[in-house]
């Protein structure tokens, strides 16, 4: 059953989340973990972000320096296959218009379909670390919204090798991400929600949002949302806070604003455990409210640890 097919016949609000995967050369077992500890207030699916390549330095004995490109956290579709038969859930691997071309993509979601994989996220990703702009590959999206009419394409048997005919469709649920606070390379809101609904007009089936921390901007959000005639899903996306740096690296990473009430609390806080504690209280809250608001479901954002996540999920679902 794909996403939007549980969020239509859901009865209730959906309890989903989001996994990072493991490191080059670490373990699955703690994805394993992650996911033990959440299975009991049973989520609809499971979200697996994706990374595009990355340029190493590295220092060689004689002082020169050797360059290198690498992917720190490889194996998304691998990890997101092997969840879904070892759990019998459904997953949504992330893919990225940033460092693929449109014939990796197409093969890409090829092999997802092999393996019975038929949701995915589709996001342009992040600019070049290091860099400010983003830069596609050579033949490769600039822009979400093209690459979930790649995705549509293939819904109806559309491959890029135009001379192929009778080509079989695919049955791609797709998501993509919206901004309540603007997407940070977006000049205003207003042109922020044009390109939404190009995402939306090119074949998206649901939304679910950056964080956010203010109930009230997400309600504005959708309130934009219907106004511009957007009317799938749109699935509130939350990440408690979890560390006392917490208050300094999201605002600068995601271009978010953190609500005067919660940066006191987390002020007052003397270490990570006690700023813990506020997040999950704060994330609890919020996802009462916006249940109370009539969201199709909350989606967490984990970032590998589950414990905080199960604590809010059982004081709210």
């Amino acid at each position: 059953m794909t996403v939007i097919e549980r969020i239509r016949g859901s009865k209730g609000p959906l309890f989903t989340f989001e996994l990072l995967p493991p490191l080059k050369g670490h373990s699955i077992e703690r994805v394993y973990s992650s996911i033990e500890g959440l299975l009991e207030f049973n989520p609809a699916y499971i979200n697996f972000t994706s990374h595009r390549n990355e340029t190493i330095y590295k220092e060689r004995p004689d002082g020169s320096v050797e360059k290198r490109v690498a992917r720190i956290r490889p194996g998304t579709i691998a990890l997101a296959a092997a969840v879904k038969y070892k759990y019998n859930i459904t997953v949504v691997p992330h893919v990225l218009c940033g460092g693929f071309t449109r014939e990796e993509t197409e093969n890409a979601l090829i092999e997802m379909n092999f393996l019975g994989i038929h949701d995915v996220f589709a996001l342009r990703g992040d600019p070049v670390k290091g860099t400010r702009s983003f830069v596609p590959e050579k033949d490769g999206h600039n822009y979400a919204c093209e690459l979930v009419k790649q995705i549509d394409n293939l819904n109806h048997g559309k491959y890029l090798e135009t001379s192929l005919e009778n080509g079989t469709p695919t049955t791609f649920c797709t998501g993509v991400a919206g901004y309540p606070e603007k997407h940070f390379e977006a000049p205003n809101i207003e042109v922020d929600m044009e390109n939404l609904k190009k995402k939306v007009e090119a074949g998206a089936d649901y939304i679910v949002t950056q964080m956010f921390f203010d109930n009230s901007k997400f309600l504005k959000f959708r309130e934009m949302c219907i106004a511009a005639g957007i009317n799938i899903p749109i699935i509130p996306g939350i990440k408690p806070i979890s560390a006392l740096n917490d208050i300094r690296l999201l605002p600068q990473t995601f271009h978010i604003d953190v609500p005067s009430d919660l940066y006191s609390a987390i002020l007052k806080c003397n270490n990570d455990a006690q700023a813990r504690e506020v997040g999950i209280e704060w994330a609890s809250q919020q996802s009462r409210e916006l249940i109370k608001e009539g969201v199709p479901g909350i989606h967490y954002y984990t970032l590998g640890r589950s414990d905080n996540i199960a604590k809010i999920v059982k004081s709210v679902f």
